[in-house]
């Protein structure tokens, strides 16, 4: 058979970190003799020589290249591209790991387009990925209709035939940008490139240490010297002209202005922030016209100029008020509506935590060049933001916390503009509503068991922010639900308020303690002719199969029914009870919601049954004896106290 993908891994001295990146090539579902893996090992001096000539040696489908170290992820590269047999190659970083199905996705995904690029779509655990390249699929990308040079990292599959014919390979070297050399020439020389948006297949983590390569501290003047030969590339493959300068806008705003902004200039110390813009500067000035910071953000264009105009202390003024301002996402209601969540929310930007206000009435064109003070270019960003307020956009994401996997919902935008008491001043509101539905929520997809937490992007006045949704305020007690859990397609879905901070999130299939269920009273739950009649405070869109179990010294599953309660309070539970069977003993009674489920779940339901002569009474199940009572007080307190010992043996390691 032969080999649709190889997969090239460069590694030097991941540790442990390498395990998740070996499990993920192995379990994928392609097909064990349709891809191979060459690790090339670049003179790790740990102990992963010898882990990966463990995994070859077990597995026929990897291999292992050792050579000396030589200094970075180029070399490594080309080496592996040299020994590959697949029809594609994908890099994988040592320390990352693929979704279970990415090699299969895009391998198919990209011979039905013809495509010599395949971009599958990232999810990134403490690191920062594309967003806005993967709202969709598209399937025949380029440069000029999709945002593609916003995703400039290897972690890419590409066509090895194409990459031979053009020559394309890897700068070598201890350097610094290799591959934005390389992803941008494939970019501009590829026939077609495909990018994967309702799949995740690429993990992109930020290792605990912080030892990634990407962020270490970097030497300016080599850093810089390299990213000319990324705008080198730019210019040898395009003409003069918007296309030209939308591309080399990338670099100014990821790699220049983003670094002289906000709180990420201002951790940086002194002497080393002003090498930086001193570098920055000369590349701005030598290699950007006019065109490419005309497209940027007002905010972008304001730091752009300034750097142009070499106005340094400028540049960390504006950085101060930068880092003052903040977005505050507040939730408005939860509710169940038509099978889906509905959540509303309020939106807007604060300043120093008070409400951001702006001009009511902004007069006259922007004007253009490098502002003359600090409080002009505050001025400018509020009166662009109420200028442009009708185009500002407020996206609801739910992120799975277990993965960082990030999934855009649909939603309506209401634009609010409120006058303020004091002056001819104004707040700007993005009022949403947004549906998430749990059957679809995963880009079509059916979500995940587990937590998911929501969070609010917003592009409105020069900046493009986000944020999780909320706090609540007041604050609610711990673990308290947000609405109604609800039971749609099988899946049992909980809102529920973050504790402390008051976040919303979503709990699947994971919240059994916090649905309520083992709370409902005894005089709410009849039996009437065998039929048993229970409130539940669950959500169903319409009639719903469930199961019960009743546990007594043996156990017996019973059909049942929810049912929307019509006062709109919750779900009517149903179920004919085997009544003759049960006498002469006390049932525990748990419901099953997902009957069809491949691994049944049964949640704990209160109260019991006890049958007897007389007919089923309801009764209170037997509460926790003295001694759980005992333990249940004492665990609070002797976590507490382990918190402090960890903290102490801290405190002396230190």
């Amino acid at each position: 058979m032969p080999v649709k993908v190889s997969v090239i891994v460069p590694v030097y001295n991941p540790g442990t970190y390498i395990e998740d990146c070996i499990t993920s090539l192995l379990r994928q579902s392609l097909p064990p003799d349709e891809y191979e893996v060459i690790f090339v090992d670049d003179g790790s001096t740990d102990g992963t020589p010898a882990r990966l000539d463990e995994v070859a040696a077990a597995n026929p489908r990897v291999a292992v290249v050792h050579q000396e170290n030589s200094g970075w992820s180029g070399k490594p590269r080309n080496v592996g591209i040299a020994a590959a047999q697949g029809e594609y190659v994908m890099f994988v970083d040592n320390d990352d790991y693929l979704g279970d199905e990415a090699l299969e996705r895009m391998y198919h995904y990209g011979v039905a387009n013809g495509a010599d690029v395949v971009v599958g779509k990232m999810a990134g655990k403490g690191r920062p990925v594309p967003v806005e390249l993967f709202r969709r699929n598209h399937p025949r990308a380029s440069v000029a209709n999709a945002p593609l040079i916003d995703s400039l990292t290897p972690h890419k599959m590409f066509r090895r035939k194409f990459l031979d014919d053009i020559g394309l390979r890897f700068p070598e070297g201890r350097r610094r940008l290799e591959d934005h050399v390389f992803v941008t020439e494939a970019y501009l020389r590829a026939d077609n490139v495909s990018v994967l948006s309702d799949y995740v297949c690429y993990y992109h983590v930020r290792r605990d240490d912080a030892s990634n390569a990407g962020f270490q501290r970097f030497d300016p003047g080599g850093y810089f010297k390299n990213l000319r030969e990324a705008l080198d590339v730019v210019e040898q493959y395009t003409e003069p002209g918007p296309v030209r300068d939308r591309l080399l806008r990338r670099w100014l705003r990821n790699e220049m202005v983003e670094r002289m902004r906000g709180r990420r200039l201002l951790k940086l110390p002194a002497d080393y922030r002003r090498e930086l813009f001193d570098e920055i500067h000369g590349v701005v000035v030598e290699r950007f016209g006019p065109g490419v910071a005309a497209g940027l953000q007002t905010t972008q264009q304001i730091v752009a100029a300034l750097i142009a105009a070499d106005r340094y202390d400028d540049v960390v003024a504006f950085a101060e008020w930068e880092a003052s301002v903040a977005l505050k996402a507040e939730p408005a209601g939860v509710r169940w509506e038509d099978g889906t969540l509905r959540v509303d929310f309020a939106v807007e930007y604060t300043v120093g935590g008070e409400p951001m206000t702006f001009p009511a009435d902004p007069a006259g064109a922007p004007p253009s060049g490098p502002p003359r003070d600090v409080a002009e270019a505050v001025a400018r960003v509020a009166a662009d933001s109420v200028t442009r307020f009708g185009t500002a956009t407020a996206d609801l994401l739910l992120r799975e916390r277990a993965t960082s996997a990030q999934y855009f919902q649909p939603g309506e935008v209401t634009r609010e503009i409120i006058p303020v008491k004091e002056g001819d001043l104004v707040r700007l509101v993005l009022r949403v509503t947004a549906v998430v539905d749990p059957t679809v929520a995963a880009d079509g997809a059916p979500m995940n068991a587990g937590l998911w937490d929501f969070h609010v992007r917003v592009k409105l006045g020069g900046w493009t922010k986000d944020c999780r949704l909320g706090p609540v305020r007041p604050a609610p007690r711990r673990h308290r639900t947000a609405a109604f859990g609800g039971v749609v397609a099988g899946r049992v879905v909980l809102p529920y308020w973050t504790d402390p901070h008051a976040g919303l999130a979503l709990a699947v299939d994971s919240a059994d303690k916090r649905l309520g269920l083992a709370g409902v009273p005894a005089k709410d739950v009849t039996v009437t002719d065998g039929r048993l009649h229970a409130p539940l405070p669950l959500y169903v869109p319409g009639d719903t199969d469930v199961l019960l179990r009743l546990t007594g010294s043996a156990s017996r599953d019973v059909p049942g029914t929810l049912s929307p309660s019509p006062d709109g309070s919750g779900a009517l539970l149903e179920a004919a009870l085997p009544v003759g069977d049960l006498k002469g003993r006390t049932w525990q009674v748990a419901l099953c919601p997902a009957p069809a489920a491949g691994v049944p779940r049964f949640l704990s339901l209160s109260p019991a049954l006890r049958v007897g002569a007389g007919g089923v009474q309801v009764v209170h199940p037997p509460g926790p004896g003295v001694v759980e009572r005992l333990a249940r007080r004492a665990r609070p307190l002797l976590g507490r106290i382990r918190r402090k010992a960890a903290a102490k043996v801290r405190a002396w390691r230190a």
